[in-house]
């Protein structure tokens, strides 16, 4: 592919993003947009490839990332070319699944393709083993193609099972997609509704939380209570503590780096503490009779010097 001449026409091409909106896009070039999302734009470059353009960078560098996991694979699109703010690649045609869905039915058949999608994107290394219905793409020879993968890379934060999908097929076609599972993969469909019943707990509990708040104020006060530093003993004890269970915990795990045996690197530990732990004791009762000494014979001095002022005062 000629790149260069790709430069120039992308250069003619301005697409900027919007916050929970389509890109807004300028195009002084001759080619004609045929869609466009969230993160760019596509326009067609001849009857089989397209170029995408995106409002930046970052967006682009994920999509080709994606892509280029999926590149092995038959459910991607083919890549030919990249720039910044752009790749070139194979049109996918076919219909997609919100549009199939709308004349056709839910088929097992289907639905294990598409559990066979989820599949090629848990072994191709996606975070997100997911997808909206309107982004997958059926094949006159009934296999499943895919585009948007940018977002399947590189998240702070996915869900455990394909929430996006099974809420994209809405609640008659879910419901169904889930009995194919069942029937094809009971482990798998009781882990799914697992979490699906996590996340339907997780919104009782956060109704529950905002209509019974706490008082903040009385929070406040009360948190008083926790404090440990205002108490030099309590302040002391649990510093120690502290020191301790950090000690351990790298001490284990050097001794086991280095292939000890666990059993007797925790064996070490615990008479390494116990005798610590006895010269701690041993030292605070010599401290405490110390101690108690030296202000015994500072009250006998007092009494002593009492005494004698008293004398010398008669």
């Amino acid at each position: 592919m000629d790149t260069k001449f790709l430069d120039k026409l992308i250069k003619d091409i301005q697409v900027r993003n919007l916050i929970n909106a389509d890109v807004e896009v300028v195009n002084n070039s001759p080619l004609v947009m045929i869609g466009k999302g969230r993160q760019g734009a596509v326009f067609q470059l001849s009857e089989d490839v397209c170029v995408k353009v995106f409002g930046n960078s970052e967006d682009c560098e994920r999509e080709y990332y994606a892509l280029s996991l999926g590149q092995q694979t038959n459910l991607f699109p083919r890549v030919y070319g990249k720039g910044p703010f752009y790749i070139a690649m194979e049109i996918i045609k076919g219909v997609d699944l919100r549009e199939y869905l709308q004349s056709q039915p839910l088929t097992p058949e289907l639905s294990a393709r598409l559990i066979e999608m989820l599949i090629t994107f848990k072994q191709i290394g996606f975070e997100r083993i997911d997808h909206h219905k309107r982004q997958i793409f059926l094949q006159p020879d009934g296999n499943l193609k895919v585009i948007d993968v940018a977002r399947t890379v590189w998240r702070d934060r996915v869900y455990p099972y394909p929430r996006k999908l099974l809420t994209s097929l809405g609640e008659e076609n879910k419901e169904l997609f889930l009995s194919h599972v069942q029937a094809i993969s009971p482990e798998l469909y009781l882990e799914w509704k697992h979490y699906i019943r996590m996340e339907e707990i997780s919104r009782q509990i956060y109704k529950v939380l905002i209509i019974n708040s706490p008082k903040i104020d009385t929070v406040k006060v009360l948190s008083k209570k926790l404090l440990t530093t205002n108490d030099e003993k309590k302040h002391i004890v649990q510093l120690e503590g502290l020191v301790h269970k950090v000690f351990k915990e790298e001490w284990i795990k050097t001794m086991l780096a280095q292939g000890y045996d666990p059993d007797k690197v925790m064996e070490k530990i615990d008479k390494y503490w116990e005798s610590y732990e006895e010269r701690n004791s041993y030292h605070d009762r010599n401290y405490d009779r110390d101690r108690h000494h030296d202000r015994d014979r500072h009250r006998d001095r007092s009494r002593h010097h009492d005494r004698d002022r008293h004398r010398h005062n008669r």
